[in-house]
């Protein structure tokens, strides 16, 4: 099985913005992102196509396919009060509570990186134990740092030590019940 993680196009939100699952909309440099993206996977017929149900996820999902498959648990961190705030205005006592344990702290309102981790997760075991040749999953940073940290065995509090860049594929082969990030 080959599967593709591939973290949605530059969103347009002003920088200084905390945002997970605000869902907010690409910027016009989409199209020149997306078509890097699409000439270096080839979609077959049997290949299925997983997003999340972010505008800047799904938008990036039709353009391999019209037959998306929407899951919620490929949502990014939910970040709760802090949603569309600037980061410099988050009560500095909640933002270094949170900072100091990222892993295991509940934003307000929102979920700890474990949450997303355990969600990620469940639906990457879900998808892997299917029959299908080829897989797409269009997501987020967090998510794509949660499933490889624990394909690559890093724990959680070292995983923002993985790069995921806008427009990023992470190609993973799946052979037996190994996988080899390519």
């Amino acid at each position: 099985m080959e599967i593709y993680l591939i973290r949605h196009t530059t969103p347009y939100v002003e920088k200084g913005i905390c945002y997970g699952q605000l869902d907010i909309d690409v910027t016009s440099s989409f199209e020149n992102e997306a078509s890097k993206i699409t000439n270096n996977i080839t979609v077959e017929t049997d290949t299925i196509v997983y997003s999340s149900p972010m505008k800047r996820c799904t938008k990036l999902a039709l353009k391999f396919t019209k037959n998306i498959i929407i899951d919620k648990r490929l949502m990014e961190l939910n970040f709760g009060d802090w949603e569309n705030h600037r980061w410099d205005t988050i009560p500095k006592l909640e933002l270094d509570l949170w900072m100091n344990d990222f892993v295991n702290i509940t934003i307000p309102n929102g979920e700890a990186y474990t949450d997303l981790f355990k969600r990620a997760n469940s639906i990457f075991d879900e998808i892997t134990i299917s029959r299908a040749a080829k897989v797409i999953i269009i997501t987020h940073a967090g998510v794509i740092r949660g499933i490889l940290s624990k394909i690559k065995n890093v724990p959680l509090e070292n995983s923002f030590d993985i790069k995921v860049e806008y427009g990023e594929i992470f190609k993973i082969k799946k052979q037996n019940n190994s996988y080899k990030i390519l």
